[in-house]
C-alpha cells in the first residue's frame, strides 16, 4: 500500500494550490462575464487544457478504467468515440461558437447563445435549455461527488460519507470563490496531474508484471475489440453504441463554454491540437490501463478502484520516492474528478442565476447582486449533490452515461445546425431540444417495455446507448419544424451571414 503519510501531505498541498487559486482570482471577478466565462481571457494553453480536464473526470479514471477491465478490449470503441468527439467539435463548432457568441450580443451562456441567435423574444429557448442543464449537471455533479467519496475512502480507508464530506467542501470552497478562471487554471494543474497519471501508470504496471500476457487469466475474447469479455462477438449496435460517446461533445455546456472563453480566434488552432493530444493520450492510457490491471488484480468486486489498487500495489516499495509518486498518481485521480465537477457546479448555476433568475425574473439589477445570487447558488446545487451522492447506489460510469448523453440529445443537434444551417429558426430548435431531452428521459427513465423480471427501459431492452436515438431524434425534429414553419427573418440570416465570416481585425 502507499504510504498514508505520503498520501496525505501530497493531498493538503494539492488542496492548498487549489484554495489559494480559487482566493487568487476571488477579487478579480467583478461581473457575471468574468464569473461564469472569465471576461473571454483565455489563452490556447489553458483553454485547451480546461476543456480536456471538464471531460476527463473521475469517470474516466474510475469507471471507464473499471468497465475495461471488466469487459475487456470492446469498450475501445468508447475511446474512438471520444477521440473522435473531441476533433469535430474543435474543428465544426470551436470557432464559430466564440465568433457567434460574440456577435450575438456577447452570450455568456449556451441558453442565452439560443435565445439571442435565433431573436426569441419568448424567452422559451433560455428556460427550456436552463431547465435541461439545470437537471442533468445535477446527476453530473453527482458522479463527481460519488468518485470523491470513492477514492478518499478507499486510500485512506475512511468512511464514505466523510470522504464525501471533505471533497465537497473543497470544491465548493474554490469554485464558490473564484468561478471561471479559477476553475480554468485548477485545470490546467489538475490536467497536468490527469495525464502524468494515465500516461505513466500503465507502463509502469507493464514492466511491474515483467510485460506478460494476459491470455492465461482472461478469455481470448478479453482482448479482440469484435468480442465481449466473455468472448462472444458483439454486435452492430455495440459499436453504436460505443461511437456514439462523441456525440455528446456538440452538447456538452462546461465544454462548449470554454470555446466561448477564449481570448482570441487565432488561439484555435493551437488550443485543438492541444486538448487532441491530450484525450488521445488519456483515453489511450485508460484502456491500456484497464487491460494490464488484470494481470495484477485477478479478481475484485471493487472494479471502479481497480485504478487505486494499482497505484497502491506497484508504490509501496519501503523506500520514500516510490510512495511520494504514488500519492501524486492518487492524486491526479482526485484532480481529475475535481477538474469536472467544478465545472459543473459552475454550469448549473450559471443556468439559474444567468438563465432562469436574471433572464427571467430580475433582469436589472446591479452585477454584484447576479455575484452573490451565483455565489449562494453553487453553495445550494453543491448541498443537493452531496445529498443525492450520499444516497446513491449507482456507479459513476452509470450516472456519467446518462448525464453525457442528456447533453449530448438536448443540445448536440441544435448547437451543430444552429452554426451552420441558415434555414434553422426558433420554432425548429425549440422542437430539437424538447425532442432530443424526452428522448433520453423516455429511453433511459421510463419503464414501459416488458422484460423476464417486470418491466424494463427502451434501453435496456435494446442495449442502443441512448445518445444515438437521441441525436437523431432531436436532429430531425430540427430539420422537419425548421422546413414547415416560417424561414428566419432577414436580421438573423444577416446575422449569420457575419458569423460565419472571419473578421479582418480581431479585438
Amino acid at each position: 500500500m502507499v504510504r498514508t503519510v505520503e498520501t496525505v501531505i501530497v493531498f493538503l498541498c494539492y488542496f492548498a494550490v487549489m484554495i489559494a487559486i480559487g482566493a487568487r482570482f476571488f477579487k478579480k471577478t467583478d461581473s457575471l462575464s468574468d464569473y461564469f466565462i472569465g471576461g473571454r481571457r483565455l489563452n490556447a494553453w489553458v483553454a485547451a487544457l480546461s476543456a480536456y480536464a471538464s471531460d476527463m473526470s473521475g469517470w474516466l479514471m474510475l469507471g471507464f478504467v473499471g468497465t475495461v477491465y471488466l469487459f475487456g478490449a470492446v469498450q475501445v470503441w468508447i475511446a474512438v468515440g471520444l477521440v473522435l468527439g473531441t476533433i469535430l467539435t474543435w474543428s465544426l463548432v470551436a470557432k464559430r461558437l466564440r465568433r457567434y457568441t460574440q456577435t450575438s450580443e456577447y452570450s455568456i451562456t449556451i441558453p442565452e447563445y439560443l435565445e439571442n441567435r435565433f431573436k426569441d423574444e419568448s424567452h422559451t429557448l433560455r428556460f427550456v435549455s436552463a431547465v435541461f442543464i439545470a437537471f442533468f449537471f445535477v446527476r453530473y455533479t453527482t458522479a463527481g461527488f460519488v468518485a470523491c467519496g470513492t477514492l478518499f475512502s478507499r486510500v485512506f480507508n475512511i468512511d464514505y460519507q466523510i470522504a464525501l464530506l471533505i471533497s465537497a467542501l473543497v470544491i465548493l470552497v474554490y469554485t464558490f470563490l473564484g468561478g471561471f478562471r479559477a476553475v480554468c487554471w485548477t485545470d490546467v494543474v489538475q490536467s497536468l496531474l490527469m495525464l502524468a497519471a494515465l500516461v505513466t501508470v500503465p507502463i509502469i504496471t507493464l514492466n511491474f508484471t515483467g510485460g506478460a500476457v494476459l491470455s492465461d487469466i482472461r478469455p481470448p475474447g478479453f482482448f479482440d475489440i469484435f468480442r465481449d469479455g466473455a468472448g462472444s462477438p458483439i454486435s452492430a449496435v455495440s459499436v453504436v453504441s460505443g461511437l456514439a460517446w462523441g456525440l455528446g461533445y456538440f452538447g456538452m455546456p462546461h465544454i462548449l463554454i470554454r470555446f466561448m472563453a477564449v481570448k482570441r480566434e487565432k488561439e484555435m488552432p493551437k488550443a485543438a491540437v492541444i486538448a487532441g493530444l491530450a484525450v488521445v493520450l488519456s483515453v489511450g492510457g485508460a484502456v491500456f490501463t484497464g487491460l494490464v490491471s488484470a494481470r495484477l488484480i485477478p479478481e475484485t468486486p471493487e472494479t471502479e478502484t481497480v485504478f487505486v489498487q494499482v497505484i497502491q500495489l506497484i508504490f509501496s516499495e519501503n523506500n520514500v520516492f516510490m510512495p511520494l509518486l504514488g500519492a501524486l498518481f492518487l492524486c491526479g485521480i482526485l484532480a481529475a474528478i475535481m477538474s469536472t465537477t467544478d465545472s459543473q457546479l459552475l454550469m448549473a448555476a450559471s443556468a439559474v442565476t444567468s438563465d432562469l433568475y436574471q433572464g427571467m425574473i430580475q433582469r436589472r439589477a446591479p452585477d454584484k447582486h447576479f455575484l452573490r445570487i451565483s455565489r449562494f447558488t453553487v453553495a445550494i446545487i453543491c448541498i443537493i449533490a452531496y445529498i443525492i451522492a450520499a444516497n446513491s447506489a449507482s456507479t459513476i460510469m452509470s450516472i456519467v452515461s446518462s448525464a453525457w448523453s442528456g447533453f449530448g440529445s438536448v443540445f448536440g443537434a441544435v448547437i451543430l445546425l444552429s452554426l451552420h444551417w441558415k434555414r434553422l429558426n426558433r420554432p425548429g430548435a425549440a422542437a430539437g431540444l424538447l425532442a432530443g431531452g424526452l428522448t433520453v428521459l423516455l429511453w433511459d427513465y421510463i419503464t414501459c417495455v416488458p422484460g423476464k423480471d417486470g418491466w424494463i427501459t427502451i434501453g435496456e431492452a435494446t442495449g442502443l446507448y441512448s445518445l444515438a436515438p437521441g441525436f437523431c431524434t432531436s436532429l430531425a425534429f430540427i430539420v422537419a419544424v425548421s422546413l414547415l414553419t416560417k424561414p428566419p427573418s432577414p436580421a438573423i440570416c444577416e446575422e449569420f451571414e457575419r458569423a460565419a465570416v472571419k473578421p479582418i481585425f480581431e479585438e
